[in-house]
């Protein structure tokens, strides 16, 4: 009885000690913890709002149509306060696909080039990086459309990719570089031509003949 009455105090004892010497550290990661989730849904809520306030000026874009002094405001302030958000990358297309049907070219490509460096998507990138092509085609800039568009990093859009490439040959009269991307864009998965009958005949245009772009087509689902 003695020697248990003993070990119980000395365990008393070990435990008041430990205590004395660990209480700060113990105490201090209690409120590191509760900081931290404090901290994350502070995060969480302040994503939640900057969000909703990105997709409200999204749609004041959106409402203002064709009025071109609220849709720049608009866009102006997206592109201040949201940056890389991706209500701001789609007003920068949107806003460049109205250059271009206004014959706006330097204004258009200006948009693009911002969402193909500010863009968090590499998809949205590429789409931009392809239109940014085609601005430059109408600009007569061939070689910069080329070496904006590398068919080996393009991933799903290598059929796209390479059609574009194929325009700016063809318009730069490099008949047998155009003939070469858009067999290529041909011989692609037939999900990612998007319009196959139209490739086949720009690629009859660059010299190729019919049954020259037949075999391209077969096997293909």
């Amino acid at each position: 009885m003695v020697d248990d009455y003993l070990s119980d105090r000395e365990l008393e004892e070990s435990l008041r000690n430990w205590w004395r010497d660990n209480w700060r550290w113990l105490l201090g990661g209690i409120v590191l913890g509760l900081a931290i989730i404090a901290g994350w849904r502070y995060w969480q809520v302040y994503t939640t709002k900057r969000a909703e306030e990105a997709a409200d000026l999204f749609a004041e874009y959106r409402a203002a149509g064709d009025d071109a002094t609220k849709t720049q405001a608009a866009l102006e302030r997206l592109a201040r306060e949201f940056k890389r958000s991706p209500y701001t990358m789609q007003a920068r297309l949107l806003q460049a696909k109205q250059h271009v049907e206004a014959g706006r070219f330097d204004e258009a490509a200006s948009e693009l080039r911002a969402v193909i460096e500010a863009s968090k998507d590499k998809e949205l990138a590429q789409i931009a990086r392809m239109r940014l092509a085609r601005v430059l085609i109408q600009q007569g800039k061939h070689d910069e459309a080329l070496s904006l568009l590398d068919p080996g990093k393009a991933g799903a859009f290598a059929a796209q990719v390479r059609e574009v490439r194929g325009d700016a040959l063809f318009a730069k009269g490099d008949m047998s570089g155009a003939r070469a991307e858009y067999a290529a864009a041909l011989a692609a998965n037939a999900d990612a031509v998007t319009d196959r009958t139209l490739l086949e005949m720009k690629l009859q245009d660059t010299g190729a003949s019919s049954s020259e772009a037949t075999p391209a087509t077969e096997g293909q689902p």
